[in-house]
C-alpha cells in the first residue's frame, strides 16, 4: 500500500491577524524550499492547484486584504483540498495579542486593512472576529506574541523542513478526542484512564503544565510503567524513522478534554525526549483553541497608533 504522504504534495495554508507574522512566515517557508505565493485571491486557487504538479511543497499566504476573502470561502477551500488525495494540506495560523499587534502598528505606523477610522484597534478586534472560525480549523498554531523573527524561524522550521534525512524533528500534541484526533499523528496514545484532575475543584481550572495537576496525573499508580513503556517505545522506533529519511515525526496523546491529563504526558514526554537528544516541539491543541487573552490595552500605545 502506497502511504499518501510519499506522493501527496505538501501544501500550507498561511495565516492570521495581520501584524502577526505572516510575512515573516512565508519567506522562512521560502527559505525552506517552498514555493511561495502571498495574497493569491480564493477563487484562483484551485485552478493554481489544478495544473501541473510541482517538485517542491506549496504555500500560499491568505489575509483579510485577498480581494474576494472570508472566513466562509476560506473554511470551504480547506475542506475541499482536504479531500483532494493529490494534496497534503497543513493550516498555519499565526496569532498574536491585541497589545502587541497594536505596537507592531504603532511602530510601523501602516494602517489596519479593517480599520475604517484609522483607529488599528476597531480593525484588529473586527479581524479576531473575522477569523475566529479559521482559528479553530488550525494544523499549526502559533502564538508570536512573544516570538522574536529569529525564534519564528526556528519554530517553522522545525514544522516545515522540507529535506528528508538531513535531521528528524519530533513534536508532541495533547489534544481532546471530544474534538477528533489531529490530522498527521504517527503515534497515538490515549490516557483516558489514569485519574482525571477535572473532579479536583482545586485543579479543574488549571492544565497540565501546572505542577499541580502533573504531581496528581504523574500519582496515579499506572502512570510510571504507562509512560515509560511509551517513552522506550518512541526512543527504539526514531532512529528507525531517521535511517528511513523520515524529517518529521508527530506524537500524540488523547484524553477526554485535552486540559490536563494529555497536556502532563505530551510536557512529560517532550521533556524526555529532548534530554535524549531529540529535536522536539510542543503542540498543546485545545489549549491554543482557547481565545487569546485579551491584555487591557496600553493607552499610550493606543495613542500612538491613533495619530498614525
Amino acid at each position: 500500500m502506497i502511504d499518501q504522504s510519499d506522493t501527496a504534495q505538501r501544501l500550507v495554508l498561511i495565516t492570521g491577524p495581520s501584524g502577526a507574522g505572516r510575512s515573516t512566515a512565508i519567506n522562512v517557508l521560502e527559505d525552506l524550499g517552498y514555493e511561495a505565493i502571498d495574497n493569491l485571491p480564493l477563487t484562483l486557487i484551485p485552478r493554481l492547484l489544478d495544473g501541473p504538479a510541482r517538485p517542491v511543497p506549496l504555500a500560499l499566504g491568505l489575509d483579510v486584504r485577498n480581494r474576494d476573502f472570508s472566513a466562509a470561502g476560506l473554511i470551504e477551500l480547506i475542506d475541499r483540498l482536504t479531500r483532494r488525495p493529490d494534496y497534503l494540506l497543513e493550516v498555519l495560523y499565526l496569532d498574536c495579542s491585541t497589545e502587541v499587534l497594536l505596537r507592531r502598528y504603532s511602530e510601523t505606523r501602516r494602517r489596519h486593512p479593517l480599520s475604517s477610522d484609522g483607529d488599528p484597534v476597531t480593525g484588529i478586534l473586527a479581524e479576531r472576529d473575522l477569523l475566529a472560525p479559521v482559528r479553530a480549523r488550525a494544523d499549526v498554531l502559533l502564538d508570536t506574541t512573544e516570538l522574536s523573527p529569529h525564534d519564528l524561524k526556528a519554530e517553522l522550521s522545525l514544522w516545515f523542513e522540507t529535506e528528508p534525512g538531513k535531521r528528524l524533528t519530533v513534536s508532541v500534541q495533547s489534544f481532546s478526542y471530544k474534538r477528533g484526533v489531529p490530522r498527521g499523528v504517527d503515534m497515538m496514545f490515549d490516557c483516558r484512564f489514569l485519574d482525571n484532575p477535572h473532579w479536583v475543584p482545586a485543579l479543574r481550572a488549571k492544565d497540565g503544565r501546572d505542577p499541580e495537576v502533573q504531581h496528581f496525573v504523574m500519582s496515579d499508580s499506572r502512570y510510571a510503567e504507562f509512560f515509560t513503556r511509551v517513552r522506550d517505545l518512541v526512543l527504539f522506533t526514531l532512529p528507525a524513522h531517521l535511517k528511513e529519511g523520515k524529517a518529521h515525526l508527530a506524537i500524540g496523546f488523547g484524553c477526554t478534554g485535552g486540559q490536563h491529563r494529555s497536556v502532563t504526558l505530551a510536557e512529560k514526554m517532550a521533556d524526555s525526549l529532548a534530554e535524549a537528544g531529540w529535536q522536539v516541539s510542543k503542540r498543546h491543541r485545545e489549549l491554543e483553541r482557547r481565545e487569546p487573552a485579551q491584555a487591557p490595552v496600553d493607552e499610550s500605545v493606543r495613542d500612538v497608533s491613533a495619530k498614525g
